[in-house]
């Protein structure tokens, strides 16, 4: 399975994977499947560190590299075509950021693991991570 993890459950899966989902973790577990992390990801974790609003160990030029690593996952690049989709999809959901992940999955035919349940509406695969 190819999956696209969202912001948080990748943070979970860093600090706390008891929170996730028991299908959800065997899914992060399971080496056969390919897991991603897009770059919209990274950005919002690098406006919510500088913000104060997310503390990390390291800088998040360091802990996300380095975490990437460490749990198999694989970056995403932001395309041109994913930025593009978004303009495609209903107003369900405002949070630029989970609106970009919508659009990568659907383009990029990816899971999306989330504990947000307003991606339903979108025609999305999703599995829950909570």
């Amino acid at each position: 399975m190819k999956a696209l993890l969202d912001t948080h459950v990748w943070l979970w899966l860093q600090t706390a994977p008891e929170r996730l989902t028991r299908e959800a973790r065997e899914l992060v577990e399971d080496a056969s499947n390919d897991l991603f992390l897009s770059a919209a990801s990274a950005w919002e974790i690098a406006i919510k560190y500088a913000l104060g609003k997310l503390p990390l160990p390291d800088p998040p030029d360091r802990y996300v590299p380095s975490r990437l690593a460490l749990s198999g996952t694989t970056p995403l690049p932001v395309e041109m075509r994913h930025a593009l989709q978004v303009a495609a999809l209903p107003p369900h959901h405002r949070d630029p950021f989970d609106r970009l992940l919508i659009a990568q999955a659907q383009l990029e035919d990816l899971v999306l693991v989330t504990a947000d349940g307003q991606f339903g509406p979108y025609g999305i695969q999703t599995l829950s991570a909570r």
